[in-house]
């Protein structure tokens, strides 16, 4: 029986800002797959964002694309950088969506990432890809013009896959800034409360809504979905040889946590015997000295695998704690 990773030989796959760690872990997996790995990016190295032909010749004749670019949300919502997390998904998926469509020869699949983070504040239960009732205000936004884009027209010859992904430990960004709070000794959990208004997480797209769930009295009860780097590019491979599967899929590991035990994990991890407690006072003028936002680690987000765990994928690293020591032992 043939192995399922060596299907690629002599195919072509198709990165679309495939120049961080993510895309870096993808074009060597998908390299060792057999396939020829070619990366748009804004200033390439085989096409740029701002050269549609360029993104035509790559595309036609491919048999796998992955839409990987964007701004990373680890930053101050200020509003250029809004508008260029909005931008940087938006804009990038739509030049995909056109390239396929005016391709001779599309592609078979075009996987492109979305964010789990479109789902509602959830203490009570995880959500599938079976809830449709998503979150408000900018995050969710984002999540929700993202998609549109790369569900918007008709590409009978392509399967499309929204990559709702969480927090992917060994990426970087969250995951590096969760390390440096227990490395510091301020690795407890962490509680949402009261704060001063701000509207830096007000809608934004063309349906922008209001925000919910500001100042959530979760007592570090506030759920932390994840997935190990390793299981991302597993479950990429999965889904290409997975022809049944296209719409959204939820890319979190089943071991979901809530934060006080995330900081426990990662207190064990790091080798600091306490973590103090933050609450919301305390984290908002952290988070401006980091130049980052509260949300990335006040927000409960409990998401659970539906359609990969149906479909038979067995996670490499299902519980939190191995995982992350599995990522500490890599830097």
């Amino acid at each position: 029986m043939t192995d399922a990773r060596s299907t690629g030989r002599g195919r072509r796959a198709v990165l679309g800002g495939g120049t961080g760690a993510l895309g870096g872990a993808l074009a060597r997996a998908l390299t060792e797959d057999g396939y020829e790995v070619r990366v748009i990016g804004r200033s390439g190295p085989d096409a740029r964002w701002d050269d549609p032909d360029g993104i035509l010749r790559l595309v036609d004749g491919a048999d796998l694309v992955i839409g990987l670019a964007g701004k990373s949300v680890n930053a101050r919502y200020t509003d250029a950088n809004r508008d260029e997390i909005l931008r940087s998904r938006v804009d990038t998926t739509r030049a995909l969506n056109e390239a396929i469509a005016r391709a001779e020869r599309p592609p078979v699949v075009w996987m492109n990432a979305s964010t789990a983070t479109l789902y509602r504040y959830a203490l009570d239960r995880a959500q599938t890809e079976q809830d449709t009732v998503f979150d408000t205000g900018f995050s969710p936004d984002v999540g929700r013009a993202w998609e549109a884009e790369l569900f918007r027209g008709d590409l009978p010859g392509t399967r499309r896959i929204a990559l709702r992904t969480t927090i992917v430990l060994g990426e970087g960004r969250v995951g590096d800034l969760l390390f440096r709070l227990a490395r510091l000794g301020v690795g407890g959990p962490q509680h949402d409360g009261w704060w001063f208004p701000h509207d830096r997480y007000r809608g934004i797209g063309p349906h922008p809504t209001e925000p919910r769930h500001q100042g959530v009295r979760s007592h570090g009860r506030q759920r932390f979905s994840w997935i190990h780097i390793d299981d991302f590019v597993g479950a990429v491979r999965f889904l290409r040889d997975h022809p049944q599967i296209d719409g959204p899929v939820n890319l979190a590991a089943p071991g979901a946590v809530e934060n006080r035990e995330l900081m426990a994990s990662l207190r064990r991890t790091v080798g600091m015997p306490f973590g103090l407690p933050a609450w919301r006072f305390m984290l908002e003028p952290a988070m401006w000295v980091l130049r980052t936002e509260s949300e990335l680690i006040l927000k409960s987000r409990w998401v659970a695998p539906g359609v990969l765990t149906d479909a038979g994928y067995t996670f490499g690293h299902p519980e939190l704690e191995e995982a992350l020591r599995d990522i500490r032992a890599r830097r």
